[in-house]
């Protein structure tokens, strides 16, 4: 997501307006606030399923350990398999269209769920397939959602649109996982996912809504695929920043999915939650994510972009050491720890997460946006379907909370890259015309 050389040299945004001019309110940009609506529906709705079917699993099908590795690796297995290639097939189409084809894709796939549990037929492998399809097609969703943005709004807007779109994810996941626990134990979990299925759909009609000033690529500018994807890599990994960058979100990725693929069932079975009150615990650890995104602006004015990146990881590896730390407590006292790790570790990931990813969009030219992403996204969420298998694996032979110790300890190193970078002799980070 980011602008040409030129525009943010100068002149003109994506729509052809002046970019030297004061920049609009996002408020009064009926197209902009038309996707964010539905946008803010999506994501409620995807708090809801990552909620229930882990639920299901784990309280519905009795799975293990090892079964819940599989699980989550098939949620994500996408990334590894189709990543890179999306981000080149994306590249050539309207990312709208996409985005459009894969809610579509979602809610069809979701809709097993329920139907399969009302037949009485419903096993784990169902559950792998459905995780397996959602994941596919969430890849062309997010790589296309997060090279979208620039083809909406003019480029002084774009941090704002990021910080809007971030805290309305945040702001789902304040109150979807507690609505989520209440619907789970209301009308069971498979009937949960309904309204998922629910959500996907006012995606599609807002996305249908939306209006954008992107132009498909000509045939001409095109070469052959893998010449196209090996392009993506070698921007991102040609950028020393960039080349940080992956790294500590990579290895933050692989290890924090070693303490999460365990969560249902250390929250479940090991600490004695109910689906309701897990769905609570994630709610209000949301809140250190909205105030992330709020705050944001401010800690970039006061350290400076390239400062914040750093500070930033330093914070939501070091809020992972309570995790595991709950174990020893009794139920009240390890609720409330929790609760406030959640809120330390949301609150770190979304100041690093609108930084660095407002600094992708804005140095990349639009024709490498998709690429760009979907090879960043390759790295940082390839290592998590093989880290939930050996979360599933470690899980077995050596025990739910050691698995969660060997992650969090694994966790502490993931700010190392950028800590020893050369963000804090910047104070902000290079445009376009510098990178």
């Amino acid at each position: 997501m980011s602008q040409s050389v030129d525009a943010a040299d100068g002149t003109n945004g994506p729509d052809g307006t002046d970019a030297a001019a004061p920049a609009p309110s996002l408020w009064r940009d009926r197209n902009f606030v038309t996707m964010w609506g539905g946008q803010a529906l999506s994501q409620f709705g995807a708090q809801i399923v990552e909620l229930a079917l882990p639920v299901l699993a784990v309280l519905l099908l009795h799975a293990t350990e090892a079964q819940v590795g599989y699980l989550n690796a098939a949620s994500m297995a996408a990334f590894l398999v189709v990543g890179l290639p999306a981000g080149a097939w994306i590249d050539r189409m309207r990312k709208r269209h996409v985005m459009i084809w894969a809610d579509a894709v979602r809610a069809l796939a979701l809709t097993a769920v329920p139907a399969l549990h009302l037949l009485g037929i419903l096993e784990m492998w169902h559950l792998y397939v459905v995780a397996l399809i959602v994941g596919i097609a969430t890849v062309f969703f997010d790589v296309s959602y997060q090279s979208l943005v620039p083809s909406l709004v003019q480029p002084k807007q774009i941090a704002d649109a990021n910080g809007k779109l971030e805290s309305t994810q945040q702001l789902a996941g304040l109150t979807g996982p507690a609505i989520a626990g209440g619907l789970v134990g209301l009308i069971s979990a498979p009937m949960a996912i309904l309204a998922t299925v629910g959500t996907y759909i006012a995606s599609m009609i807002a996305l249908l809504s939306t209006r954008d000033h992107e132009e498909r690529r000509a045939p001409e500018d095109r070469a052959p695929l893998h010449r196209e994807i090996a392009e993506g890599l070698r921007w991102v990994f040609g950028n020393p920043l960039l080349r940080r960058i992956v790294a500590t979100t990579a290895i933050s990725n692989l290890t924090s999915t070693l303490v999460f693929t365990l969560t249902p069932i250390f929250f479940l079975r090991i600490l004695g939650f109910s689906p309701e009150l897990m769905g609570l615990l994630f709610s209000l650890g949301a809140v250190g994510g909205l105030l992330g995104a709020i705050a944001t602006p401010r800690l970039v004015s006061r350290f400076g972009e390239a400062r914040l990146i750093p500070l930033s990881a330093i914070g939501f590896s070091l809020a992972m050491v309570p995790f595991p730390l709950a174990a020893i407590l009794p139920t009240p006292a390890a609720f409330v720890m929790l609760v406030l790790q959640g809120m330390l570790m949301g609150f770190g990931v979304l100041v690093y997460n609108i930084t660095q990813v407002t600094f992708r969009q804005r140095i990349t030219p639009p024709r490498l946006l998709g690429r760009m992403n979907a090879s960043i996204r390759f790295c940082v969420w390839g290592v998590m379907p093989l880290s939930a298998l050996a979360a599933g694996w470690l899980g077995t032979w050596l025990g739910t909370v050691p698995t969660l110790w060997i992650g969090t300890v694994g966790a502490l190193l993931s700010a190392l890259p950028v800590v020893i970078g050369p963000f804090w002799r910047l104070r902000n980070l290079p445009d376009a015309r510098e990178a």
